[in-house]
């Protein structure tokens, strides 16, 4: 039994017009007459008064829409009910999408600060490439996006907060000396270059300033991959220089393992924002939503 057929009846009894309720249900006048003959069949009476004009609800109808309605009333009140237990605090999961570079020292360290500050929750991490968190973020199936933006970058009304900042830097391995072992001092000479493929969206935020320096004249791609925990071990091992987040390769750096390069205006400022569906909202996280909300509008009145 489809209980939003009761909802059909309920068009039809008040339009009295078979075509004008059709479309309010959004299907064709033939589909939503064969939804009300089914009801029909399955009451075993004639629910409409087709012989009038405007049509009218027969006194089975009537009776029948009254019990509809008032199930589906105390069906929906129950789901409700239902909902709002599960999405408690003591017994919701939360679950985070983000890229993978976020997800290794960026998320737990920003987790825990959070947790600090809010209270503990029960939370799960789903790390993949962009696309995919998004489509899971579109699906319903993680409540919130961890990502990198620009930080010219719109915020898509109010369905991002910044949570975090972090930034590009050109690094490679060092010599014995502390020096890096790719520089840029001969502009003749072409550099080994460790690059995000193009179907990664943090290359979006690279290439404009590599276009703006002039520096893919100097740099010969020798490795892509839309991973940046790919492009660190390559960049580790000494195959060439890559544009790192400086939050994932900080542990390289304090221990010398990947050095800077280049020029220090060689850098790209990112801020890590979290995403929302509205969507996809319950009492647990638009409480966090909310939380977050007033800690970002502190952070900006603090910086202005």
């Amino acid at each position: 039994m489809d209980i939003s057929l009761f909802k059909d009846l309920d068009r039809v009894g008040k339009t009295g017009n078979f075509s004008q309720a059709a479309e309010l249900s959004n299907i064709s006048q033939p589909a939503f007459s064969r939804r009300i003959k089914s009801l029909e069949a399955w009451v075993g009476a004639t629910l409409v008064d087709r012989t009038r004009q405007p049509v009218q609800l027969t006194e089975a109808g009537a009776q029948m829409l009254e019990a509809g309605l008032q199930s589906i009333a105390r069906i929906e009140q129950e789901r409700s009910q239902i909902i709002d237990a599960q999405t408690s605090p003591d017994k919701y999961i939360v679950t985070f999408g983000a890229q993978h570079s976020i997800s290794w020292r960026f998320y737990p360290n920003w987790l825990q600060a959070f947790e600090d500050a809010y209270g503990p929750i029960l939370s799960r991490l789903r790390a993949d490439d962009l696309p995919n968190c998004l489509q899971d973020l579109e699906n319903k199936e993680v409540d919130f996006v961890i990502c990198y933006a620009h930080p010219g970058d719109a915020k898509d009304d109010g369905q991002s907060i910044v949570i975090g900042q972090d930034k590009l830097v050109p690094v490679c391995k060092p010599n014995p000396d502390g020096s890096p072992i790719f520089q840029f001092g001969d502009n003749t000479m072409k550099l080994p270059f460790l690059r995000f493929g193009d179907a990664a969206p943090i290359s979006q935020h690279l290439d404009p300033m590599i276009e703006q320096f002039n520096l893919g004249g100097r740099l010969q791609t020798i490795y892509e991959n839309s991973m940046a925990g790919a492009l660190r071990i390559r960049a580790r091992d000494g195959s060439g220089i890559a544009w790192l987040p400086k939050n994932l390769i900080e542990p390289d750096l304090s221990r010398g393992i990947l050095v800077q390069t280049g020029h220090v205006d060689w850098t790209v400022d990112l801020e890590i924002r979290l995403q929302r569906n509205k969507k996809n909202l319950n009492q647990l996280t638009r409480s966090i939503w909310s939380f977050l909300e007033i800690r970002e509008s502190l952070y900006l009145l603090s910086n202005s």
